[in-house]
């Protein structure tokens, strides 16, 4: 992956057609949990990939060639901006701010909805880009 094209976006917009039965089998499913387990952890300071990581853990249980190819597509755009993420200061004043976001049976599989939420509550903390 270390050679691997950069790409601007986590997920391309096309991405809200992938089901639990588009594609074959992945060889090694315990890698997969694995890359996506380490994302999840990844998105406490890289905001722009929560949904796309969180789109893939749906996908845990069975993962499918496609979403193997989506996981290294989050790890491609993730080596193309590794100067950028939120930054934490210890000593700055407090605030909060939150942010919300749903749909209505966005799910293929089951039509069912996702409703995610974020609250930052870090003092002066702000996506940085060098």
């Amino acid at each position: 992956m270390q050679a691997a094209k950069p790409v601007h976006t986590p997920l391309p917009t096309n991405s809200s057609s992938l089901t639990l039965a588009s594609g074959s089998f992945v060889s090694d499913p315990s890698e997969y949990r694995t890359v996506v387990g380490s994302l999840q952890y990844m998105s406490l300071t890289r905001p722009e990939i929560s949904f796309a990581v969180n789109k893939m853990s749906q996908f845990m249980h069975q993962p499918l060639d496609e979403h193997w190819n989506l996981v290294k597509r989050i790890l491609r755009h993730l080596s193309g901006t590794l100067d950028d993420g939120l930054l934490l200061h210890r000593n700055s004043p407090q605030s909060l701010h939150a942010f919300s976001d749903s749909d209505w049976a966005g799910n293929k599989d089951d039509y069912s909805s996702t409703g995610a939420y974020l609250s930052l509550s870090w003092t002066q903390s702000h996506f940085m880009e060098l």
